[in-house]
């Protein structure tokens, strides 16, 4: 199995380089992050169509990582529900360590081959759902065995690595593999692998959310008001939408809730 994550950096001294050169070639190396992606969308495409069908059916998405693939994970998730009004269960994330690991590195947590398993039962995972891991190296203990025993569980899997050929893409039924390279810092996967695992899991939550009607056109109708930002941007939706003034579009908006208004036919001038 060949370790690219673990390869040696192709930028050395860099504690010698000028912050200018550092920024540029830190830059340089991002850019190969969208052009992997790209390489993965086959596979982006089949595990975001198992997905849909599946939480079309009423199943839920799992998210499970450690280290910085964990904290994606639950960063996804979290987002979700004020974004797109779902249920906080419907998409969960879940971290090596629990949620002191956001925060604080909990040591050996990700080492624990039994863990992630007992992790996503306690969430009452059931053959219904999906399970995602997310790991740049593709052998953490942690999300390996969690994916294992899943699948022993009639659960469908994916992944999300940076590593061909490895032991969480074997236990995966829909792999995405990013081969980004080598990282700039060698072997700090917080970088160009982190990079991709955001861009991989915000295109299946964005994608799955469309196909469960949380989009109308190109707008996202079901987005909870907390705060002026968004009160602001559903306003102008309804002024948009019904042909209003700003004050009017916000009366409105008082009256009714945002998706009633946006999923009625769009008033005619």
């Amino acid at each position: 199995m060949r370790r690219i994550t673990e390869e040696a950096s192709l930028y050395d001294d860099l504690e010698h380089k000028p912050i200018a050169e550092l920024l540029r070639d830190i830059n340089r190396e991002d850019h190969r992050v969208a052009e992997a992606v790209e390489q993965a969308l086959p596979q982006i495409i089949r595990l975001t169509e198992a997905v849909a069908a599946r939480m079309e059916q009423g199943g839920r998405l799992f998210y499970i990582g450690a280290g910085t693939s964990g904290r994606l994970g639950v960063l996804d998730a979290s987002e979700l529900p004020p974004t797109y009004g779902t249920d906080p269960r419907l998409v969960v994330g879940l971290i090596a360590g629990g949620d002191t690991a956001l925060r604080h590195a909990v040591e050996h947590a990700e080492d624990n081959e039994q863990q992630g398993w007992k992790d996503l039962a306690g969430q009452g995972i059931d053959s219904a759902d999906t399970v995602i891991g997310i790991a740049a190296s593709g052998t953490t203990p942690y999300v390996v065995g969690a994916l294992r025993e899943a699948r022993r569980h009639g659960i469908v899997t994916g992944c999300v690595t940076s590593n061909p050929g490895t032991p969480l893409e074997a236990e995966s039924d829909y792999p995405v593999v990013t081969i980004v390279g080598p990282e700039f810092v060698t072997g700090s996967s917080r970088m160009k692998s982190g990079t991709a695992q955001k861009m991989v899991l915000n295109m299946i939550s964005t994608t799955v959310m469309i196909r469960l009607g949380r989009v109308k056109g190109n707008k996202m109708v079901d987005m909870e008001l907390t705060n002026e930002k968004l009160i602001d941007r559903a306003v102008r939706m309804v002024m948009d939408h019904d042909h209003l003034n700003y004050d009017a579009a916000k009366k409105e908006l008082m009256r009714k809730s945002l998706d009633a208004i946006m999923r009625k036919p769009e008033a005619t001038e």
